[in-house]
Formats: C-alpha cells, sequence, structure tokens
C-alpha cells in the first residue's frame, strides 16, 4: 500500500483535507494503514501456507513478497 493509496483513502473517509498542516497525524495514519495492511497479508499468507501443495505455498510467498514492493 502507497501513502498515496493510504491518503486517497483518508480524504474519502474525511480525514485528510490536504496539505501538510496536519503531517503527524497524516504520518500516523498511513503508518496504521501499513500495519493494518501488513497484518492481513499476513493472515492471508498463513491461510495459503495450509493449502495443498504445489499453489497453496507459492501462493503464500507472493502474498508476503507484495509487503516488500
Amino acid at each position: 500500500m502507497t501513502n498515496e493509496e493510504v491518503m486517497a483513502m483518508m480524504t474519502d473517509m474525511g480525514l485528510h483535507e490536504g496539505g501538510m498542516d496536519n503531517w503527524v497525524a497524516d504520518n500516523a495514519w498511513v503508518k496504521f494503514a501499513k500495519l493494518v495492511a501488513a497484518k492481513e497479508r499476513e493472515a492471508c499468507a498463513k491461510v495459503c501456507d495450509d493449502a495443498p501443495e504445489p499453489d497453496g505455498r507459492d501462493l503464500a510467498e507472493r502474498i508476503r513478497a507484495r509487503g516488500q514492493a
């Protein structure tokens, strides 16, 4: 998840009015959104780890790799 994607979601929710006036709060929301995304990616990867081979493990690795981009 990019900073721009997080800011767009925040704008849609009315949490971001633009500009740098709320930089500290915006930065905290971006960090929070990335933590939530990482937690959800890992939960999805664990489901794939338990799926039948060979696709399960490959899918789990691909999901985890998304967090490295």
